[in-house]
């Protein structure tokens, strides 16, 4: 009978996440094909042990759980698991923040830790499984398969709810459906083949509503914010590829979610709490918040605390997850763990990939004894890590900035309301963000976007600039534009999805995926990125190889001074941006705007989820001995970061209003921000000059240790370090710019520029700097650079006549003078005479000031003991420029070095211009300076 097989599964997944349920009610009810159970109490002891989150429920329960199982039609109809209104409330371990409500009055819902690690594991029902002649083992198997791959399960209105402190943040998704599905991604009923190794599911979410709201110290939420995002539906597809039939976990796991329109609404209420929620996120993320701390246990009844940054879930200290810092564990280190042991937060996110696919545990539990199954652990250890691709696509994505205003209805009584008003748009299209895993050793995480732009609208601050009624076109209101447009573009940012008709899952063929980091780097370059994308493009790379062989993954524990791993396993991280054409327009409009979410922002302060932990030097001094050190300075690992912007466009336009002095005092932190209103009315300035910055290229590099505090004190040990391991105690920092011009331009009244005027002509520099490591393991050593910069300027020109250094000054008065700039605006002859007419060649041309400066190089380093700056200047040359006889410009020199001088006392040396004799001349200016540092810092210091 297949009800004594079918049933036993279904009943133990049931009764291991609901309370109170009798197992003879459950059994009887699906042998009939339909199971109706209400108001259904969650065992959230269960479900924080197996989830591993860092979060405790304050409640869970269904309000409906349907079960229809077709008895008749198993091999052809799913079952379909139906709830109807499920709704839990999180919050942040008390051991992770305190809030006010006590763990006590959670305590009916919690359980002693054994009971808690006993209900997390697959329940073995006491029941003598029966055995049909009729129903061979290979087809019991086979069809537990087919209904398991096959299973429907619909949630009808799930709410999730978090609250900390002030912050309540919830999710309502209407309706969500996960179902199997044929190659054409429609709904079918389907099993792996020796000839189709492939299972393929859809989930789809309809009308997911997020809400960010502020409640009182009551817990109350006086007034309910605008939704963060409303209504929103999109869908996920899901690609599972088998090696063979008794494959016990897919090779390849394929996860993508499409959006088609993403709509963010964030006002200056809740921008605060946003933040704080990216803030949990990334604490979350690199292991900063619940740790134990020194002194401290498990509460085995509140679950208190959790070792979330503990990736291997070891309680060794001698062990390197212990050892190494908590912002590596969450990201670079990973191991896998028994099933009774605590995870980390990286480790609980990759538990689900076996527990979405893996129904091995449930067929061997409720098959009998099967003699092979005393060694399914062992197997399972010896299993391949799959390829794990997780995807986010988004068509178009807007994320709308709003300030809301209290408003009173016209009765005394009447509540207060509140009244929001737009007043900034991000708008991006062709978002991309792609992960791709395989266990241990290989992380890839892709980002990019086709196109985004930034938008002014409405009003700011009472300055109805971009009203319906002031009638400006759309090119002035949008101030920041990036790559390209999508229509343009195409679907590049689909590349290889499961939503793209061209990959090889939508085309019968298994797909290929790099893994090695040489090919990597090779095959994913700026190029590449920019051609698939176009406006930003990010690639953060980690792998870890072994070198020797063995199967170590343990980085080396430097601060144990043991030396067994060292050499064997190479570690490195590597992160490149890369940022396209830009063009980034800062007038009133956009500047008040900016300044005004970064007061917002600043309005609510949380307290931060850790603090920096005080520079102290470890009195244990770990000492290696000589073939240590040589297999150390073999490989470090570094982190290491690029950031590159091609073909940046910045315009600096003169002020139209100025409203600074009421928001710069407020992010310096020298006053609360206040409800200012501006009354004056708006006066649109055309033509509206402006500076405009051209730069072809601007590259940043930084470089960093992974392990700089284990990697510190022991090289810090070291009689005499070399000037390798010296060199990996740094963090070193790289700037590159190329191609820097700037010059005038102004807007006119149709919203197009005039032809810039060169004030700075192109020229490129560089800028290299590093700092010391945990400075305070160096109080010993007086000579140890703690922070060194290098600065080198081939050549820099500035060229400008009276009326061009005139309009910069009116430009630079309308933003440092507060108030209404209309009358600093610039006279139409002044104008004229910086920006002449195109094909009209002046009568008069105006005499041009020009300074110049070559070989520039200045050094800066500072120790324990002294400050020492150094540097030399090649030459420098001011000099005026005047129309001539003939129409050839003269030139007039005012001041130039070095020069040769030996004609100084004719009419020639006047007449003449004057260069270096070779360039290989001295330089005419070398300095050095050097400054003591406070002596009571020296003292201390050299003890």
């Amino acid at each position: 009978m297949l009800e004594s097989y079918v049933t036993p599964i279904l009943m133990s997944y049931v009764n291991r996440y609901i309370k109170n349920l009798k197992p003879s009610d459950l059994q009887l009810s699906l042998w009939g094909g339909d199971v109706v159970l209400s108001k259904l109490e969650l065992k959230l002891d269960v479900l924080e042990q197996e989830l591993k989150l860092p979060f405790t429920f304050l409640s869970g329960h269904i309000h409906e759980l349907r079960i229809h199982v077709p008895w008749t039609k198993l091999g052809s109809e799913p079952v379909v698991i139906t709830i109807n209104t499920m709704e839990c409330i999180l919050k942040l371990k008390d051991g992770i923040q305190d809030d006010h409500e006590s763990c006590g009055s959670n305590s009916t819902n919690r359980s002693t830790t054994e009971n808690t690690k006993t209900s997390a594991k697959p329940r073995r029902i006491q029941q003598a499984t029966p055995t049909d002649p009729d129903l061979p083992p290979g087809y019991v198997q086979s069809l537990i398969r087919r209904v398991v791959n096959n299973v429907n399960i619909v949630i009808n209105n799930l709410i999730l709810k978090y609250v900390e402190d002030d912050i309540v943040l919830s999710v309502n998704i209407t309706s969500a459906e996960c179902y199997t599905v044929g190659e054409l991604w429609d709904r079918a009923f389907m099993d792996i083949s020796a000839t189709d190794l492939v299972l393929r599911k859809v989930i789809n979410f309809s009308d997911c509503t997020v809400c960010l709201d502020k409640r009182n110290a009551s817990g109350k939420i006086e007034f309910y914010q605008d939704p963060l995002l409303y209504k929103c539906s999109f869908r996920t597809r899901l690609h599972f590829t088998y090696d063979n039939l008794n494959s016990k976990m897919p090779s390849v796991i394929k996860i993508h979610t499409l959006v088609e329109s993403l709509k963010l609404s964030i006002t200056d209420q809740q921008l605060p709490m946003f933040i704080r929620i990216m803030q949990l996120g990334i604490a979350l993320y690199y292991g900063e918040i619940g740790n134990f701390k020194d002194g401290e246990t498990e509460d085995s009844t509140c679950h208190n605390k959790d070792m979330l940054g503990n990736v291997t879930g070891a309680e060794d200290e001698t062990r390197i997850d212990m050892q190494y810092p908590a912002q590596y564990k969450g990201q670079e280190l990973y191991s896998q763990q028994e099933d009774d042991q605590p995870q980390g937060w990286v480790s609980w996110a990759w538990s689900f990939v076996p527990a979405i696919v893996n129904y091995d545990d449930a067929e061997e539990n409720y098959l009998g004894n099967d003699p092979t199954s005393t060694t399914h652990q062992q197997k399972t250890q010896t299993l391949k890590d799959p390829i794990v691709s997780i995807g986010f696509y988004c068509t178009k994505a807007t994320v709308t900035f709003k300030l809301t205003e209290m408003q009173a209805e016209s009765s005394y009584y009447s509540p207060q309301k509140v009244k929001s008003k737009e007043v900034l748009c991000w708008e991006q299209e062709g978002t991309t963000v792609e992960a791709l895993m395989m266990g241990e050793p290989f992380f890839d995480c892709q980002i990019g976007f086709v196109g985004c732009r930034a938008i002014c609208l409405k009003g700011i601050m009472g300055v109805k600039d971009f009203e319906e009624n002031i009638n400006r076109c759309e090119t002035e209101a949008c101030f920041f534009l990036c790559g390209e447009n999508l229509s343009i573009k195409g679907l590049t940012y689909l590349t290889n999805s499961l939503f793209d008709y061209r990959s090889p899952e939508n085309n019968g063929t298994r797909a290929e995926f790099i893994l090695d980091a040489a090919t990597h780097k090779e095959t994913y370059t700026e190029i590449a990125g920019m051609q698939r994308f176009g406006a930003f493009y990010m690639d953060y790379l980690y792998t870890m190889e072994n070198t020797t062989g063995k199967g170590s993954a343990n980085q080396q524990d430097f601060s144990s001074g043991k030396s067994e791993d060292l050499g064997t396993v190479q570690e490195k991280s590597t992160k490149s941006l890369v940022i396209g054409p830009l063009d980034f327009r800062l007038d009133s409009s956009a500047v008040h705007r900016i300044l005004k979410m970064v007061v917002c922002a600043l309005e609510h302060e949380y307290e931060p989820y850790s603090r920096l932990k005080p520079d102290i030097k470890d009195e244990r001094e770990t000492m290696l001995n000589p073939e240590e050190v040589a297999s150390l300075e073999e490989y470090i690992p570094t982190r290491h970061t690029s950031v590159t912007l091609l073909k940046c466009t910045f315009t600096i336009f003169m002020a139209e209003f100025n409203l600074l002095d009421h928001l710069l005092p407020v992010i310096m932190g020298e006053k609360n921000s206040s409800n200012f209103m501006n009354t004056t009315n708006f006066q649109s300035l055309r033509p509206l000059p402006s500076v405009q910055i051209l730069v072809d290229k601007i590259n940043l590099e930084h470089s960093v240790p992974m392990y700089a505090e284990q990697l510190v004190h022991v090289v810090s040990s070291l009689t005499q370090p070399s000037d390798n391991l010296l060199h990996y105690c740094y963090a070193h920092c790289y700037l590159k710019i190329f191609g820097f011009q700037a010059g005038l331009t102004s807007l006119d009244c149709r919203g197009s520029y005039c032809l810039p005027v060169p004030i700075v002509p192109s020229f490129s520099t560089a800028l290299y700097g590093k700092l010391l490591k945990l400075p305070t393991c160096w109080t010993k050593r007086s000579q140890i650079a703690i922070t060194e910069g290098i600065f080198e300027l081939p050549n820099l020109t500035v060229q400008a006549t009276r009326a061009q250094t005139l309009l910069l000054q009116a430009i630079y008065q309308s933003w440092s003078h507060s108030g209404n700039v209309s009358s600093l605006a610039v006279n139409e002859a002044l104008m004229n005479e910086v920006f002449q007419t195109v094909g009209v060649k002046s009568k008069n041309p105006l005499p041009t000031l020009e300074g110049s400066i070559q070989n520039v190089e200045l050094k800066y380093c500072s120790t324990s003991l002294v400050k020492c700056a150094s540097g030399t200047v090649g030459s420098i040359k001011i000099c005026a420029k005047a129309p001539g006889d003939s129409g050839k410009e003269k030139l007039i020199p005012l001041l130039q070095g070095p020069s040769d001088t030996k004609d100084l006392h004719s009419s020639k040396w006047l007449n003449e211009s004057r260069k270096p004799e070779s360039l290989l001349a001295p330089d005419l200016i070398a300095f050095t300076v050097q400054v003591p540092q406070c002596m009571d810092y020296c003292h201390s210091s050299v003890c």
